[in-house]
């Protein structure tokens, strides 16, 4: 998956997002989001309108930076029920807390019924994703958004891999863990026989998620479990960090991620990914995975 640069460059762009990058600690969930999608499934637009920052106004942006109204905001979502949008399930990829603030970073999904507009025109009946960066900030009344940008709604595709229900937003550590989650790993592989299989990836990468749900699927999990050391090798909100430790496994970023590698416990490479192999996991099916763990697995013994 390819950076989805609009979106977590205006996150940037927003007054809190930088910092909350560098420094904020991840959590596990977050309640308000709860709140939020309920008002949006009702189309409740005074309960939307109660989670927003009224004063000063919370910063709203669309698409490339487009500044929008509070007002038109709420409008488009208390009114995607009464346009025939259903389904509506925002997943948490991605969750950053420092100081009373929190940054979200959303996929969310839905299903355009017969005759429903979302702005780009698609067929009825679809299923339809968008990605959105919201922060929040608590305040003595309660949480409130404070600044969010949104992508446009668009078709989404098709996969043939499990998707998570769920997204884990810790799956990805702090990039600067790297080295050290390395290490572990190889050495639990030498004590247990197995090789190191590395991905490299970012809890942005939605891409991500799907691969290490398919590696934890029943399917998968099996062959996984006897044969690899799974660690996830952070590359950072702008893709930016852990650079050179691809470099010096011979994986190549610049196709996207996920991006794999496998490795002897010793450190030797067994092979790297180059061409962005499993880049895009609407591309790639169960057996370009299975082919992959069974052609890379330590011979037997």
């Amino acid at each position: 998956m390819k950076s989805p640069k609009r979106v977590l460059a205006g996150a940037s762009a927003l007054f809190l997002a930088g910092s909350l990058a560098n420094g904020g600690q991840r959590a596990g969930a977050f309640a308000p989001l709860d709140e939020w999608k309920a008002a949006v499934l009702t189309g409740d637009r005074a309960a939307l309108a109660r989670l927003y920052r009224a004063n000063p106004p919370a910063v709203t942006q669309v698409g490339n930076g487009k500044t929008v109204s509070s007002d038109d905001e709420l409008r488009f979502w208390a009114g995607l029920r009464s346009a025939g949008v259903t389904g509506f399930n925002p997943k948490v990829l991605e969750i950053a807390v420092l100081q009373g603030h929190t940054k979200l970073l959303l996929r969310i999904q839905a299903v355009k019924a017969d005759g429903a507009q979302t702005g780009g025109g698609q067929a009825a009946g679809q299923a339809i994703v968008a990605s959105m960066v919201q922060i929040w900030t608590e305040e003595p009344d309660g949480w409130r958004i404070t600044a969010s940008r949104r992508g446009d709604f668009s078709p989404d595709a098709v996969r043939r891999l499990p998707q998570p229900a769920t997204p884990n937003p810790d799956l990805y550590a702090d990039p600067k863990e790297a080295e050290a989650e390395l290490k572990e790993a190889s050495g639990v592989a030498a004590r247990e026989h197995k090789r190191v299989l590395v991905v490299f990836g970012a809890n942005w990468c939605y891409d991500c998620h799907v691969l290490d749900t398919t590696f934890r699927a029943k399917e998968f999990a099996p062959l996984v479990d006897a044969n690899y050391v799974v660690v996830h090798i952070n590359i950072g909100e702008e893709s930016k960090d852990n650079l050179d430790l691809a470099a010096r496994l011979g994986v190549a970023l610049d196709r996207g991620i996920p991006s794999l590698a496998v490795l002897e416990p010793d450190g030797k490479v067994v092979v790297a990914q180059k061409g962005g192999e499993f880049e895009s996991t609407v591309k790639i099916g169960p057996e370009d995975v299975r082919a992959f763990l069974e052609k890379w697995k330590p011979a037997p013994k």
